[in-house]
């Protein structure tokens, strides 16, 4: 196997998990880690791995074939652009950049310089999350006919970007991913408790109108459960996926409404609940962190085109700008371009 030289821009959480992660992986070896404190930085720098100030000092001097930049996302667009322009694959943590103008820069600097940007939406790659597209696309459940997540905790918060941004990313992603299509219109209403013009809970509201499907999300900095659900309804059976669960994560319930014939001469109908047993499939859960990582390596070595490429994270970028307008117009509709 190819052995790639990778280098980590940002050593704070995620960028830690990173370099934990990547030295585990067959055929890749971490060389380089950058962070603007260079005492971060050092406290990595041991054997192999160098410290650097600067991403594509690192990247030229090391020769890296790939970075993995998990900086905030304001400044995703300037590292990216210069990691690639010195010769770089890129994997970038969730969010893509904070505008569509920026995800299109991006994307476009990766295909001159004929490189893999992938985007670090870590729950394509969480096995709970692909049982249920499994679930989903088997038709056990049905037709889709709503569902949404709630992703609550207290803390940590973020001073880069508001509750949207950093946990609302997730199920947008998720939901896309679920349906199979971008939301034509979304509505939100939320609140900056904490911080002036940094909302810390929020409520969305995703409308799939291909499939007359409607996705709604809960997301809190400030609350005293920390929550990880998504909850499909579908016309023959319902199925739920916990992600702070590790033992049972998913169940199916063999519940639904069904019409119920009325014979009278008027041939009426009445609305009948079954509700039946609860099926807990097995999931044999692993990392999603190393799986993805894994996924970008064999992009990177196979130059295939990874499954969150710069398409999905710019489609997930629209819907959470939508969103954040949609909140600051105090829940006023937003419709998606493009979709």
């Amino acid at each position: 196997m190819q052995e790639l030289k990778v280098g980590v821009v940002g050593c704070g959480r995620w960028g830690t998990n990173f370099i934990r992660v990547l030295p585990s992986i067959e055929g890749c070896k971490l060389l380089g880690v950058v962070d603007t404190d260079p005492r971060s930085a050092r406290k990595f720098a041991r054997g192999d791995v160098k410290a650097f100030d600067n991403a594509e000092k690192m990247v030229k001097s090391l020769k890296l074939d790939a970075v993995v930049i998990a900086t905030p996302a304001t400044k995703h667009r300037d590292v990216t652009i210069k990691c690639l322009k010195a010769g770089a694959h890129v994997f970038i943590e969730k969010p893509l950049a904070t505008t569509e103008k920026e995800c299109i820069e991006m994307d476009k600097a990766a295909k001159k310089a004929k490189k893999v940007l992938m985007v670090g939406h870590i729950f394509h790659y969480n096995r709970g999350v692909q049982k249920m597209k499994s679930i989903v696309d088997s038709g056990e459940i049905g037709d889709m006919r709503y569902m949404y997540c709630v992703r609550t905790n207290l803390g940590p918060i973020r001073d880069d970007v508001s509750v949207l941004w950093d946990l609302a990313a997730h199920d947008v992603s998720m939901m896309m991913h679920l349906v199979g299509e971008v939301p034509a219109e979304v509505t939100a209403s939320g609140q900056s408790y904490l911080r002036r013009d940094i909302a810390d809970v929020a409520f969305g509201t995703l409308f799939f109108k291909k499939r007359n499907i409607m996705g709604h999300l809960q997301v809190s900095w400030l609350d005293p459960h920390k929550v990880r659900s998504l909850t499909i309804i579908g016309t023959d059976k319902m199925a739920v996926f916990d992600d702070v669960n590790t033992q049972e994560p998913i169940r199916i319930f063999n519940r639904g409404v069904m019409q119920d014939k009325v014979y009278d001469d008027f041939g009426h109908f009445q609305m009948v609940l079954r509700d039946g047993d609860i099926m807990i499939p097995h999931v044999v859960l692993a990392e999603p962190l190393r799986a993805e990582a894994v996924h970008f390596l064999q992009c990177v070595r196979n130059n295939e085109k990874p499954v969150t490429g710069a398409e999905h994270g710019t489609d997930v970028v629209k819907v959470l700008l939508g969103l954040d307008e949609s909140l600051r117009t105090r829940g006023k509709p937003v419709k998606i371009k493009g979709a």
